[in-house]
Parts: C-alpha cells; structure tokens; sequence
C-alpha cells in the first residue's frame, strides 16, 4: 500500500511540473514569428553589386601534339609534367624508311643529271647542223624534245627528293612555346600514324603554357548585359581556401547556349596574378564588380512594393502614430539585401517589412525575387503617382532639391 501511494506521489509530481514548465512566461513568450522585425529605418550604408559565377580554370594555350607522317616512336624525352622549352624535342619517330628512299631520290637526280647533259649535247649539235640545213627538221626537233623531257625529269626527279627530306624533318617534333607536359597516353617504341590518316592520326601527348591561363565561365543571360570586356574580375579558387587572384574580362560570348538547363553566354577571364599552386581543371568562383554607392539611403529588399510597375514603400507618417502612409520612391542600385532609395525619403524615416493591416485589399507584392520586381544591381525610376496624402513623387534626375544632396554613384572599374 505504501508503494502504490509514493508510486502515485511521484506520478502527479512529474505531471504537474511538466503543466507548469509548458505555461511558464518563458516558453510562450518564445515564438519566432511574433519576434521577426516588421519594421526598418532608413539608413546610410555602403551598397556594392557583383554579377557572380564559377568556372573552371584552364590553360590559354593548349595544344594535343600528332605527328603528320606515319612511323614508329623511336625517341621521347619527356612524360607528364615535365617543363619543356621552345623548340625543345617532344618526339622523334624512327625516319631510317625515309632516309632509304632519300638517297634513292638522289641517285635517281644524279642519273636524271647524266641523261640531261647528253641530251643537251645532243640537242646543241643538232641545233648547230640544222642551222646549216644538213640534217632534216624532224631530226633537230626529236633532239629538242629529248632535252625537254630530261629538264622535266630531273626537276620532277628533285622535287621528289624535297618532299622525303620535308617528311624526315617532320619525324622530330619540337616544342611550339615554353610548355609543360599535360598527358602522355603513347610509349616508345608504339606505332602511331599521321594527321593526314585516319581519326586525325594519333595523340602523342598534350602540351599547355601554365604561365598563361584563363577561366571559362557560363554568365547567366539576365546578367550579361551588365558586362563589357575590360572589366576587372575578383577571383577565388575552391580547392584552395582563402587564395585570392585577380583577373579579366577577355571575351563574352555573341551567342547563348544552354549548360546544366541554365542559358547563358560563355565568357573568357585572363587570370593577371597566377598563383603557382592553381591546376588546370580547376574550379574558380568569380566576383565581377558592377557597381556601388557609399553613404547612400537605403531600405531593406522586403520594404519595397511593386504594383502595375510602381515601386513604393509603407512609411511611417507621424513617429507617435503607428499608422502608415504609401510613398512612391525612386530606387538605385540594389545588392542581395538592401535597396538604395533615390528619392522619396529621408534619413530616419521609418519603413514597413509587411504590408500594413489597412492596405492589404491591394494586390502588392514587396521583396525580392518573388515580389520585388526590379532585378539586382541598378534600379528603376517608379511612376510618381501616388495616393492621397503621400508626398510628391519622384522627379526627374536634376529637377528635385533632394538629388543636389544624392551621393555619387558610379559603376565599378569606370
């Protein structure tokens, strides 16, 4: 009995703590819709937007080395990383083939030689007896031919022998430009055959200038039009942390294509500050300055609205009323979080992050993305129509007394 009674005790100890902890003060007061901020001060700061992108890092100059003649390999000197100068040996086919059919070019010129000089002795003696009208005309022409057809033999003879030595010079492959070696899928002693044979003939290795490389990146199509060549490039390198480089915008692209079902334009960025610990293949994340403003007003993403194409935000019309009025503003350059505001309000004023309780008949939409219309970067005037009560709306760059204080904003790198 007395088990069964503390056995109960403990029972309705536990049950009443637990009643107690789940309607404490503490617990109902953490609720983190009711704790999320509803409103925003107009505030000075620095605003700066970046187009950003990734691609992979690759040499400028790339080149897959194939010998133009069939043979064997008989000589190569180098392997995978090595660095190779100019007109270093890469490979050397075996040419003993060729140099057989060399020297029976050249003993077929020195033959075609010997049968030119007689018929050219032959020819000048005829010639000579036909000037003195004591041999036919038939027999003179006979011999000027002969000494005709012996000139084009030996020139035939000797083009033949240039053609040899031009495929014995082309068994050795020099390196093009200082390089390092980047594949090598043949052996010495392999067979491989020409350029001019099947498949393009066979790949001997791949060379690269690592001195000089670039990145190829994929630029989204609502982006592109904010890049032009020239423009200065902030580079970071995944595979190694906290590497900073700088680069350059080198080409864009005339034509989109589609990559990873994102349509885009390819573009080309000169890397200006290598750091020897970057690979080919590599994945680069690029920040492409585009503009920024200092010390301008701005407002959160979430206090602008957009309704038929005008932008306008909640503002607060009195700092003891809770009420709010819509005032159309004009909107400048925008980042991923902030707005700058142009025109429309002033500094301190306070904004609404959701739509007020009185104006939610309307069919605005705030925020960026789905209900902020305007894309990042740079903003767009809004109509200066506005409702009853609201302040004047915006005006025309240089017309109102409030653009004469506006801060200078500029485009990056201009």
């Amino acid at each position: 009995m007395k088990l069964f009674l503390s056995l109960a005790a403990i029972v309705g100890i536990g049950i009443g703590g637990y009643l107690w902890w789940r309607n404490s003060p503490t617990q109902s007061a953490i609720d983190p819709i009711a704790s999320r901020p509803t409103t925003a001060a107009v505030e000075a700061r620095d605003i700066f937007f970046a187009v950003n992108a990734a691609g992979d890092i690759g040499p400028a100059d790339q080149v897959s080395v194939r010998p133009e003649v069939d043979g064997r390999i008989a000589e190569l000197p180098v392997d995978i990383g090595d660095k190779v100068k100019k007109d270093a040996l890469l490979c050397r086919l075996d040419d003993r083939n060729l140099q057989i059919q060399r020297a029976s070019r050249m003993q077929e010129i020195d033959g075609a030689k010997l049968n030119l000089q007689k018929a050219s002795r032959n020819y000048q003696r005829s010639k000579n007896l036909f000037g003195e009208h004591l041999i036919s005309a038939e027999v003179y022409e006979d011999a000027k031919t002969e000494y005709d057809l012996n000139t084009n033999l030996l020139e035939r003879t000797q083009s033949a022998l240039k053609l040899v030595e031009d495929q014995i010079s082309k068994t050795k492959i020099l390196a093009p430009f200082d390089c390092t070696v980047l594949t090598r899928p043949v052996s010495l002693g392999q067979t491989v055959s020409g350029a001019a044979g099947f498949n393009s003939g066979t790949e001997v290795m791949t060379i690269a200038n690592l001195n000089d490389m670039i990145i190829n990146a994929h630029i989204n199509q609502a982006d592109v039009t904010r890049l032009t060549t020239g423009q200065s490039v902030d580079i970071q390198v995944e595979s190694v942390p906290g590497l900073k480089m700088k680069g350059t915008m080198e080409r864009i692209a005339p034509q989109a294509v589609i990559k990873n079902g994102i349509k885009g334009f390819g573009a080309r960025v000169a890397i200006t500050e290598i750091d020897p610990r970057i690979r080919p293949g590599m994945t680069a994340l690029l920040s492409i300055p585009v503009a920024s403003a200092e010390k301008v007003l701005t407002v959160p993403l979430a206090a602008v609205f957009t309704e038929k194409g005008e932008r306008y935000v909640f503002a607060k019309a009195d700092e003891k009323d809770e009420k709010f009025e819509r005032r159309p503003v004009l909107i400048g350059i925008t980042d991923y979080s902030f707005a700058e505001v142009q025109d429309g309000l002033a500094a301190g004023d306070v904004v609404s992050l959701e739509q007020p309780a009185e104006f939610r008949n309307s069919k605005s939409t705030n925020g960026f993305g789905k209900h902020f219309s305007g894309a990042l970067g740079i903003g767009g005037a809004a109509p200066s129509s506005g409702t009853a009560g609201a302040p004047k709306g915006p005006t025309k760059a240089g017309n109102s007394a409030a653009e004469t204080e506006r801060p200078q904003r500029k485009a990056v790198g201009s």
